[in-house]
Order: C-alpha cells, then structure tokens, then sequence
C-alpha cells in the first residue's frame, strides 16, 4: 500500500467505494488523514463500515472541512451531468481529484525521479501496459503494475528508485489526475469511445492528450502518430518543447520508431537502425500488436533498456488473457479470446490478423455496429451471433454466412464444429465482440473466461506452445 501523507491531518470525502475507491480509504487513513466514505449502493457502503470508516451520506454533511473529494472513475465528473456529490464539491469550492493524482503527489513528495510510465489510447493500452511490465522485470526492475488494468494504484508498492510504476489509464482517470506527470507517457491512438462521458470526440481527446502533455522535465512523450488527432497531438507537443517520440505502423518515419516488414525500426538524423524483431512472436500478432510493441519498445529505450533485453522480453511475452490469447489448438483450428475487443475498432484488430475466421460477435451494441468492418467481411467464414446485437450484426452482415447463436456456448460449440469441418490449415474460431459484455456477463473477462472455459471442454483441445 501507498500512504498518502499529503493529506495528513485533514478530512477526505471519498465517493465510490469499489475496489480502487476502498484501496483510497485505506491509503488515506495510512497516512494520517480522516476519511469520510460514501456511495450510492448501500452494499459498498456497509463493506466500508465493516472495515472500520466514517460513511455518511454526502447530502446531508457540511462540505466546510473537506480538503478534497476522491472520486472513483466510474461516477461521471462532466457528462452526461455531473454527479451530485461533484455538484457539492465544486459549491463548497473543494477539489474533485481521483486516486492516481493521490499518487502523483506521493511520488513528487518522496521519489519524484522514480520512474512512472503512464499508458493511455482508445486500443491496445492494457496490452502495452502488461508488455512494457513485462519488459522491465526481464531488465531487473522491482515492477508494479495497476491502475485501469488489475491492482488499484493505492495498493501497489510505494515509489523509489528501482521500482517502476507501469500505469494504465483510462480517460475518465486522466480527468481525475490534475497533475499527473509521468517520467514516460505513451498515448497509443484516438478514436471514437466514451462520449457519453466526454460529450465530443474533441473533448475525449484533448483528455488523452493530458497524459502526455503532463510529462515531466527530462521526460519522453511517446504518441502513435496513425490517427489524426494523434499527429496534432504530437506537433502541439513538438512545439511546447516535448521530447516526442512518434510511433508509426503505417508508415516510415523521418524520425521516431516504426514497423517495417515484421521489424521495429528507429530513424534519427538521416539514420536508421533496427531495434527489435517481431516475426513469429505469436503473442504480437497483427498490426495493432506491432503498435503495441513499439511503443512499448520506444518506453523501454526511453527507460535504458538495452536492446538484448528488449528483444528478449518480446520473445517471452506470454499475451494478456482476454486480448488475442490464444486459448487452445485442436487439429488445425486455433482459438482466440479476444473478449476485450468491445467495439468495433478493437475487433477490426483482430480481423486484420487472420484470414479464415469463424467469427463469434455480439452483445450489448455500441453506436456504429459493425458497419466499418465491412472490409474484413471476406476473411469470415461464418460468424455466430449472440446477444442483444444479434440481430442488428445480421442485418450488417447480409450475405456473409452467419447464424444467429444467442449464447456463447451455442457460439462456440457450432464454430469449433464448423471449423473443424472446414478442412482449412488455418482455422480460427475468434471470439471478438466488438460489443460491451452487459447483456450476458458483468465484464468483458467474464465473457473471455467463459469463453476459455467452453473451448478447453472440448475433447481434443490441447495448449499452445
């Protein structure tokens, strides 16, 4: 755990009380402040009694000695409307912070030169967070690993030299974290998502922006330069006097690091030298991973990592469960979980990585459908519908072979039939939504284990090695 000394003495408001809201209680507590928990689910109400704070209901207490409001990242801060008790906090004039600004202000209060790589992008940033922590433990680091993906950031060991914090971030903790300022900040990509708590596109980028905008003096801006928003980014920070590194999958670069024939490449100064090899890492594939490694390539550059020890680290990277994990092998059929990919961007990824797919889709749909992934529509053998999205993706699909399965077991039970049956060396039975997983299942790695779970039931399933 990390205490959090800086408001030692005084009084936090804490509204949410899930893990990373509870994980804030204690690290406040720990460090000599008073805490006063609340939530609108009376359940995470009474877990909080139980483990020994003041909760009350924010209504009804004077907001006059509240240094500060610690909001969890789920409970919306701007839009659609604030939530009340962020009403409350702006009348009474106190600040509204989250958990990852408590630890940014730890950090430059004891360890400001320990290193602090912050992750964020519409796609692909738990699996850049899970490589780049996977990387600096083959380099020696004493890593921890949190934030948006696993362990709350309060929970995880203390800053110091030696020790690396490897964070994602979400958008929503980004607008929480005023001073966030990261020794490495990587912004991998932009694209539609979350408007429902940002308003506009705009909006949601120009909060990405933040992570890598805030770096520190001496620091390094890492940005993906393949979208639009992305490269404005990069030219504002370039201007501001940033020491950018862009990152490009598409296309070579005067100067940054790209991909180039199964290769991550860096050009500086009219030259060009080859930093790593990405061919026949299986837990890479497909060009959102080669993004993904690169960037995370560019941070351990940034961080001292030598190139032995990059390649190495790419080499025996095991994957991220539930983002293209490769489940299982029977015959000639791979499967792949990727029930992370929950909207259509995301699964686009995985299309692109395969070219005869039995393609298992659906959910609780997103606005757009699957409308922009037409051009994958060829390397779909079949697809297996479920969900509340079943009928729309039908619609989309028109002639491409598809059933409507409604269950994840029906999906998968007749994918790994038909796959079989197909006689193709190459067989996939992908499971890619390209929908939010809250129709069926709580969380997309309920979907992802349930998934994994159905397939190893299958006789003849056998590991990938």
């Amino acid at each position: 755990m990390i205490p959090v000394t800086s408001f030692a003495g005084k009084t936090v408001a804490v509204f949410g009380l899930g893990g990373s809201g509870l994980a804030s209680c204690h690290a406040l507590k720990a460090g000599g402040a008073e805490v006063i928990a609340a939530d609108d689910n009376a359940e995470n109400v009474a877990k909080a009694a139980q483990a020994g704070f003041i909760t009350a209901d924010l209504r009804n207490v004077s907001w006059t000695n509240f240094a500060a409001l610690v909001l969890a990242p789920g409970v919306p801060l701007t839009h659609p409307v604030p939530h009340w008790s962020v009403l409350k906090a702006r009348e009474a004039g106190v600040e509204v912070i989250g958990d990852i600004e408590l630890f940014c202000r730890e950090r430059r209060r004891h360890a400001p030169d320990a290193p602090f790589v912050a992750i964020t992008g519409t796609n692909g940033k738990s699996t850049t967070t899970a490589l780049i922590a996977h990387l600096t433990k083959v380099a020696g680091y004493d890593t921890q690993m949190g934030g948006n993906i696993g362990t709350a950031i309060l929970s995880l060991e203390p800053p110091g030299m030696g020790r690396v914090h490897v964070i994602e971030m979400s958008s929503y903790q980004i607008d929480l974290t005023p001073s966030l300022d990261p020794s490495v900040g990587i912004l991998l990509n932009v694209s539609e998502d979350h408007i429902d708590r940002h308003g506009t596109i705009a909006h949601y980028a120009a909060v990405k922006e933040r992570l890598v905008a805030g770096v520190q003096v001496g620091g390094t801006s890492i940005v993906g330069v393949d979208d639009g928003f992305c490269r404005d980014i990069a030219d504002r920070l370039d201007r501001s006097g940033k020491n950018v590194v862009r990152i490009s999958v598409k296309n070579p670069l005067a100067s940054g690091i790209h991909v180039e024939h199964g290769s991550i490449v860096r050009t500086a100064g009219g030259a060009r030298s080859e930093i790593a090899k990405l061919g026949g890492i299986g837990s890479l594939r497909g060009q959102h991973n080669a993004q993904n490694a690169a960037c995370a390539a560019a941070a351990a550059l940034a961080m001292g990592i030598s190139l032995d020890v990059l390649q190495n680290g790419l080499r025996s990277f095991p994957g991220l469960a539930h983002r293209m994990e490769q489940v299982g092998r029977r015959g000639n059929v791979l499967f792949v979980n990727d029930s992370k990919g929950t909207n259509a961007d995301a699964t686009a990824h995985a299309l692109s990585s395969f070219s005869e797919i039995f393609w298992i889709a659906g959910g609780k749909p997103k606005a757009g459908g699957i409308t922009s992934l037409t051009g994958y529509f060829p390397r779909i053998r079949k697809a297996y519908l479920i969900g509340e999205a079943a009928q729309e993706f039908s619609g989309t699909l028109g002639s491409t072979a598809h059933e409507i399965s409604q269950t994840l077991d029906v999906a998968v039970e007749h994918a790994a039939r038909d796959a079989e049956a197909s006689g193709l060396s190459d067989a996939v039975v992908l499971l890619s939504p390209a929908c939010a997983s809250f129709d069926q299942y709580r969380n997309f790695e309920i979907r992802g284990t349930k998934f994994r779970e159905l397939v190893q039931a299958l006789p003849g399933v056998k590991p990938v090695v």
